[in-house]
């Protein structure tokens, strides 16, 4: 038989905040990952102007995507809210 406990408001914020961050820094990661492999031709001890346009304008679709993903969910999310329940 299993109990069942409330978790601790704090903790339960807490474990929000710390999965938050850690989805960003995924985010983040991933960014990296696909920006330098599609920007970068072979390192060297500067980054030349063509480059470093890549990587801004990589970054900005990529900000412009997620931006528009996660607008796109909420207002399905949302519509899907005000829906009239079925049964």
């Amino acid at each position: 038989m299993t109990e069942n406990k409330s978790i601790d408001p704090q903790i339960e914020d807490f474990i929000n905040a710390e999965t938050q961050k850690q989805r960003f820094q995924v985010l983040v990661h991933g960014l990296t990952d696909t920006c330098w492999d599609s920007c970068m031709g072979r390192p060297s001890t500067r980054m030349d102007s063509k480059t470093e346009v890549c990587i801004m304008n990589c970054v900005e679709r990529f900000i412009d995507a997620t931006t528009f993903i996660t607008k796109r969910l909420m207002n399905t999310t949302k519509y899907r809210s005000d829906a009239p329940l079925e049964f």
